[in-house]
């Protein structure tokens, strides 16, 4: 008898690819931006999260819903703005696979850590394949690769940790793309200061413009979307795990749009990271929420 998959699990396995393939869309634009001076870190920011909150208001409108009902919350709008800001100016020097692992490690942390503090307790194939996803990740940067430079490194994992609590309250919030509007749009008067503050940096072409708008439009709005959909439908420590595959991601795409080099240890490293993944959500496979 040929094995069928479920229709709930597939739902949610192709959500959770979409919403992984949105992120390691973000490293790679963002970088393009920032690493080619195409426009400031401040001004990228803004713009990102400006025309999130507008691709939201218009998928609310053409839902039928109207824009009062947004809803959210200045505390996650502030995580949405800390995230934000310290990933743009982090990319002014990582390049994108490093800033990617950086990242989602500081996320997966995050989440694993609030996972346990609130009582999950990982089964012993969930911990099997984070082991085997952290240590594709050593693999891959250590060693042979110089170490980043410090204050970026800084701003990157605590635009990790502002992404993994903002997660975190996103889990059960209600409508993904009623709460996501609502936080973008508490976001953009706050990133909207930091740019005033920045404006001496100020430095714009067509090329950022477009970068940033296609980061905030389709990588960030619809990519929150689909992430907020996904988080139910998994425990911290689970969603923590399926992370660890945006840095492959990220990487691949630096190979395609930035002309990064190809190597084994890429491809090695990209193996255990998503065995590790698939391991980890086989893991559990017959057991409920924890």
């Amino acid at each position: 008898m040929r094995h069928q998959i479920e229709p709930s699990r597939l739902r949610a396995f192709m959500i959770t690819c979409a919403a992984l393939a949105a992120f390691a869309a973000n490293s790679i634009l963002c970088r393009q931006a920032l690493g080619g001076s195409a426009i400031d870190a401040a001004s990228f920011s803004t713009i990102r999260l400006a025309s999130g909150a507008a691709t939201l208001l218009l998928l609310l409108r053409f839902s039928g819903r109207p824009v009062s009902d947004c809803r959210g919350s200045w505390v996650s709008g502030g995580l949405l703005t800390l995230y934000a800001v310290s990933f743009s100016f982090a990319y002014l020097s990582l390049s994108t696979g490093t800033g990617a692992l950086i990242l989602f490690g500081s996320v997966q942390a995050t989440m694993i850590l609030s996972g346990l503090r609130a009582g999950e307790r990982p089964q012993l194939p969930e911990w099997s394949g984070l082991a085997l996803a952290l240590g594709g990740l050593v693999f891959l940067v250590f060693p042979g690769l110089t170490a980043p430079p410090p204050a970026e490194s800084a701003l990157m994992a605590l635009s990790g940790i502002a992404w993994g609590f903002y997660s975190l309250r996103g889990r059960g919030g209600g409508d993904p793309a009623v709460v996501t509007a609502g936080n973008f749009l508490r976001s953009v008067p706050l990133v909207f200061a930091i740019s005033l503050v920045m404006l001496p940096q100020l430095h714009l072409s067509p090329l950022g413009i477009i970068l940033a708008v296609l980061s905030g439009s389709l990588a960030s709005a619809l990519g929150y979307i689909l992430w907020y959909a996904a988080l139910p439908m998994m425990s911290a420590t689970l969603a923590a795990t399926v992370q660890l595959a945006v840095p492959i991601l990220a990487a691949a795409g630096g190979v395609v749009f930035v002309s990064e080099e190809v190597s084994l240890r890429l491809l090695f490293a990209g193996a255990a990271i998503l065995g590790g993944v698939g391991m980890a959500v086989l893991g559990r496979r017959g057991t409920g929420p924890r």
